[in-house]
C-alpha cells in the first residue's frame, strides 16, 4: 500500500507523519471552505505544521489532481497553486481583457447597419453592463491586494490592460481605431494610483465593506486548524505492524488440488491469527497470502513472528495438504498512525508504517524476520538481541533474525504416524 502522494517531506526536514498530518489538515480545511483552499488557508496550514507554504501548495495540488473533476474545477485547482501576487495580477489582466472585449463588441454590434442596430438596442445595454461588471470585479481584486505595492501593480494592469486590449480588439474586428496610444503610459500610471487609493480606502473601511482583516482571518483559520488537530490527534497512537507472506506461493499453487489448496491456506490464516492473538495482537488486514498483524509494542510483534517461523515446521506436518512445505518471510516496523474510529486499528488503511513493514518483509530471507531499528530500539536489549546481519530498506536500517535450525529441507509430503503409547 503506497502513499497517495509521492512528495518527499524529508527534503524540507519533515517526517512522513508530519507530511500526512499536513495533507489531512489541508483536506479538512478545503472541505470546510466548500472545496477551495485559498492563500490564507494555505498559510495557516503551513504555520500549523511548520511546512513551507510552497510545499503545502504543491502537496495539495498533487492530491487534488488525483480526484475526478470538471475542467473548471481543474482550472480552479491550478489557480489556487499560484503565488498570491500572481493571482492578483492574473485576475487584473483577465478583468481588463474581458471588459475591453465586451466594450468593443458593444460598439461592433451597434454599428452593424440600421436593422442590426435596431435589433441590438437591447444588447447595447447588456454588453455595457457586463463590461462594467468585469471592470468592477477588477477593482474588487485590487482592493483584496495585501499591500500597496501589489495594489498599485494590479491597478496598473487593470487600467493599462483595458486601454491596450481595446486597441487589440479594434484591430481584430477591423474597426476604426479611435484610441490614442500616447495616452497609454498616463492611463497605466493613473491605474496604479487608483489601485493604491482603493487599497487605502478598503483598509480604512474594511469592516464597513464586509471585508475580513487578513490577520483576523488567519487567526480564525489557525483556530479551526487547532480544533481539527485536536480531533485528529485523539486517534494518534504508536503501533507496531508485522507483515507475513508466503515465499513462492504462486508456484506452489500450480497444479495443486483446489480442495487441498483451500484447506491449507485457510489453516495457514488461522495459524497466524491464533499466534497473533496469543501475543496480544490483532489481524489488521489480509490480501491473498499476505497478512498484516497489529501490536501495541514491538516486543509482542517480534515474539509472535518468532513463534510463527519456528512453529511453521510442525504446522506443515499436521496441517499442510499441498505436499510442499510452506515457508514465510516476516517484516516488523513501528510508527505513528491515526485511527479514524475510536481507536480501531482496522480503520487505518494508508500509513507509512504498514508500507514499511511490507517492504521489510520482502527483503527478509525465507524463514527469517527483518525488524527495523525503529522497532528494535524499543525492545529489551535493542537490535543486538535480534541478530548480527544488517540491511537497508527504503533508507531505514533493519536487523535480520534467522532460526537456529532450518526446517526447509524436511519432507512434509505425508504426516508421520503417531507412536504406539503403552496402555495405562
Amino acid at each position: 500500500m503506497e502513499q497517495g502522494i509521492t512528495l518527499q517531506g524529508s527534503e524540507f526536514g519533515l517526517s512522513d507523519d508530519s507530511v500526512e498530518q499536513m495533507l489531512i489538515l489541508a483536506e479538512r480545511l478545503r472541505e470546510a471552505n466548500g472545496g477551495q483552499l485559498d492563500d490564507s488557508a494555505i498559510l495557516a496550514v503551513a504555520e500549523a505544521t511548520g511546512a513551507p507554504a510552497e510545499y503545502v501548495r504543491l502537496a495539495v495540488k498533487l492530491r487534488t489532481e488525483k480526484e475526478k473533476k470538471s475542467f473548471l474545477a481543474s482550472m480552479r485547482s491550478q489557480y489556487q497553486t499560484l503565488e498570491p501576487s500572481t493571482r492578483r495580477y492574473l485576475l487584473s489582466g483577465v478583468s481588463a481583457t474581458s471588459a475591453a472585449m465586451l466594450c468593443i463588441l458593444d460598439e461592433r454590434l451597434a454599428g452593424m447597419g440600421q436593422i442590426a442596430q435596431q435589433q441590438s438596442r437591447s444588447n447595447y445595454g447588456l454588453f455595457t453592463m457586463l463590461s462594467t461588471i468585469c471592470f468592477c470585479f477588477g477593482i474588487y481584486n485590487v482592493i483584496l491586494a495585501r499591500d500597496l505595492k501589489r495594489a498599485a501593480f494590479s491597478g496598473a494592469l487593470l487600467a493599462g490592460g483595458f486601454y491596450l486590449m481595446q486597441s487589440v480588439f479594434l484591430l481584430l474586428f477591423r474597426m476604426p481605431a479611435n484610441v490614442d496610444s500616447t495616452l497609454f503610459p498616463m492611463v497605466t500610471a493613473l491605474g496604479a494610483g487608483g489601485g493604491m487609493l482603493c487599497h487605502l480606502f478598503a483598509r480604512k473601511y474594511r469592516k464597513n465593506l464586509g471585508l475580513k482583516d487578513p490577520a483576523t482571518e488567519r487567526q480564525d483559520l489557525l483556530r479551526q486548524l487547532g480544533e481539527l488537530q485536536d480531533k485528529l490527534t485523539n486517534g494518534r497512537q504508536v503501533m507496531t505492524f508485522l507483515s507475513v507472506d508466503i515465499a513462492g506461493s504462486t508456484q506452489m499453487k500450480v497444479n495443486s488440488d483446489p480442495l487441498a489448496l483451500e484447506y491449507t491456506f485457510n489453516e495457514y490464516h488461522e495459524f497466524v491469527a491464533r499466534i497473533t492473538r496469543k501475543y496480544g495482537g490483532n489481524i489488521h488486514s489480509t490480501a491473498g497470502d499476505g497478512i498484516i498483524c497489529a501490536f501495541d509494542n514491538p516486543q509482542q510483534a517480534f515474539a509472535a513472528a518468532r513463534n510463527i517461523q519456528t512453529g511453521i515446521g510442525e504446522w506443515n506436518v499436521f496441517r499442510n495438504r499441498l505436499g510442499t512445505p510452506i515457508a514465510m518471510r516476516c517484516g516488523i516496523h513501528t510508527g505513528t498512525v491515526i485511527t479514524a474510529s475510536g481507536g480501531d486499528v482496522k480503520s487505518v488503511n494508508f500509513a507509512h508504517v504498514i508500507d514499511m513493514a511490507a517492504h521489510l518483509q520482502k527483503e527478509s530471507h525465507v524463514g527469517g524476520i527483518a525488524i527495523s531499528d525503529d522497532a528494535a530500539n524499543q525492545m529489551v536489549g535493542g537490535p543486538r538481541t535480534v541478530g548480527q546481519d544488517r540491511i537497508m530498506v527504503q533508507n531505514t536500517g533493519a536487523t535480520l533474525w534467522s532460526p537456529k535450525k532450518s526446517t526447509q529441507s524436511a519432507d512434509f509430503s505425508s504426516p508421520p504416524k503417531l507412536p504406539n503409547l503403552p496402555k495405562p
